[in-house]
């Protein structure tokens, strides 16, 4: 059975070609599946496209697309949420060789725009919310000359998608895109600094595709609950079932427990993707009630370090040999490593709560990994002897066919973010870890969370894990106040949920002592609390320590 793509040459490469092979290979099995309300007994309806259907109906809408001007090359904003529209439209997209433009709305209102007018987008087709914004806001828009309202059309102009689908299928004849013709621009979430478009080509979706594949072992037939809408995409192309889950994709911290459960439930899902958020949400629940989910065979976690006390808690609600995958990647490079729960709970966890990092697994399929000297200036040309010693923490840079060239206008970051390697680069990660002699990354933090003070330099995530050990104690985060090499370094905790904080000044004491038991810690001798972190939009998993930073600076000074 052939489950890869259909090529017309060997020069073109096109995502969706994918799913084509999968609407032959497979017609009639469920390739994306919505919830759509409820019946008056509570029980969830369901509306599907099949991997025939989903293949139509993206050549209907690419056929429309084409015919109103939305083609090859033509930047696309796309603001629809999650339903089988927006499966439709991305395939669609592929199909005419047009590239989608996929901000974050999360981010805020503020920041999305800003992104929305660098992207200088010809095309924009988005659900009312979208179209109301863009008429309160039109100088983001300024580049904008088509316009497209998925549903019902207001006071504003333009096409409905009604209007644009064609109505008779024919099959469209796919754009020949080359592996190093753009495909998308997928914006970053700015958590550590600006949000980016990242270049992504048609040679990198489909070396993702391949490599998730092989890395998970993921067969056509299986059923996915993907919590983050991008990683859905993946599904048609993976020859997987995608049920799109009844909750926020910008909450993943607040989703309700019941609802996934019983999505899963209710179609047998095999795989799920979660946020370490969700999965601590889902798995507190699920512990607590003695669920099991019977046929969850792989979770796969990714967007911020996953404890590994939240894995063991998850871990209760699954059944023998299903494992928990903790997965490191970023936007620009995704996914670098991974590896199983079986390995962390066994073996990597104990070493993670003395200090020694947070281990991300081993290099996948297609992926090199080094760890060259920490540098916050550009870095033109590779050499070897960037590299630092076995098992020294430097920044960790990776080279492979899944990762992105570039940014979208953005030559500095470039500069920042490639180095040149012959014909090829290098791409630094931002994030500074080490590798252990059986070849796992260990993640120590951000590099520009790093404390400098006058005796160290200090690393988040290992510090943090010290203070993570108190029973009383939810997350930490590490701050460094003042100006680098005077760090004078600040421990921010945030207790468990329902902790009133009683006796803080004994628990203050408490958490000193604990930090005076670990050489990297024994300089830290100020704790502050908060009561709830600020985290990311797209995750809510990693911590905006910037603005802890900030926070914290005042209550230094305030004391």
């Amino acid at each position: 059975m052939q489950t890869t793509p259909d090529k017309a040459d060997g020069s073109t490469v096109n995502v969706a070609t994918y799913l084509r092979t999968m609407a032959r290979v497979q017609p009639y099995k469920r390739a994306v599946v919505s919830p759509v309300g409820r019946d008056r007994h509570g029980r969830v309806a369901y509306s599907h496209l099949t991997f025939r259907q989903l293949d139509i109906e993206s050549d209907c809408l690419a056929q429309g697309l084409d015919n109103v001007g939305v083609s090859r090359g033509v930047r696309t904003i796309l603001m629809v949420k999650p339903s089988l529209d927006f499966f439709a439209l991305v395939f669609a997209l592929f199909k005419v060789g047009a590239v989608p433009v996929v901000v974050d709305p999360g981010m805020g209102i503020g920041r999305m725009l800003n992104c929305l007018a660098e992207s200088r987008a010809q095309a924009l087709i988005g659900i009312p919310p979208a179209h109301v914004l863009r008429t309160m806001a039109p100088r983001y828009f300024k580049t904008v000359t088509t316009f497209i309202t998925v549903g019902s059309r207001w006071f504003w102009g333009g096409l409905t998608l009604n209007r644009v689908r064609q109505r008779h299928w024919e099959p469209y004849p796919m754009a020949a895109t080359g592996p190093d013709e753009i495909a998308a621009i997928l914006f970053t979430t700015g958590s550590t600094g600006p949000a980016k478009g990242v270049f992504y080509t048609h040679g990198v979706f489909d070396a993702q595709v391949r490599n998730i594949k092989a890395q998970f072992d993921i067969t056509p037939g299986e059923i996915d609950l993907p919590t983050f809408p991008l990683f859905a995409l993946f599904d048609p192309a993976l020859g997987m079932t995608a049920i799109i889950p009844d909750m926020d994709p910008t909450q993943p911290a607040r989703v309700n427990p019941e609802k996934i459960i019983e999505a899963i439930g209710d179609h047998g899902v095999t795989n799920m993707f979660a946020s370490p958020a969700l999965l601590n949400r889902v798995g507190r629940y699920g512990k607590e009630k003695g669920i099991k989910l019977p046929t969850v065979k792989r979770v796969i976690s990714a967007g911020a370090p996953a404890a590994p006390a939240n894995i063991e808690q998850f871990s209760a609600m699954l059944t023998d040999g299903a494992l928990i995958h903790t997965g490191y990647g970023a936007t620009e490079a995704m996914p670098v490593s991974s590896f199983g729960s079986d390995e962390i709970l066994s073996e990597t966890r104990k070493l993670s709560e003395k200090g020694f990092g947070m281990c991300v697994g081993r290099p996948i399929a297609g992926i090199e990994v080094r760890i060259i000297r920490i540098s916050d200036g550009p870095i033109a040309q590779w050499t070897d002897d960037l590299c630092v010693a076995d098992g020294e923490t430097g920044e960790i840079a990776v080279r492979g066919e899944q990762v992105t060239r570039g940014y979208f206008e953005r030559p500095r970051d470039d500069a920042l973010a490639k180095i040149q390697d012959g014909d090829g680069f290098w791409h630094r990660m931002g994030d500074l870890g080490w590798m252990d002699k059986k070849g796992r990354i260990w993640f120590c933090g951000r590099k520009s969370h790093r404390v400098v003070t006058e005796a160290a330099t200090l690393f988040t995530i290992p510090c943090e894990a010290i203070f993570n050990n108190h029973p009383r104690v939810f997350r930490s985060a590490l701050v460094g106040i003042g100006t680098p090499g005077k760090h004078r370094p600040v421990m921010c905790i945030e207790l468990e949920t329902g902790d009133k904080g009683s006796g803080k000044k004994a628990l203050e004491q408490e958490l000193l002592e604990l930090a005076q038991t670990s050489p990297i810690t024994q300089s830290i001798q100020t704790i502050l609390f908060h009561r709830a972190f600020p985290v990311d939009i797209r995750h809510n998993s990693k911590i905006f320590r910037e603005k802890l930073t900030v926070w914290a600076g005042k209550k230094v000074k305030s004391v």
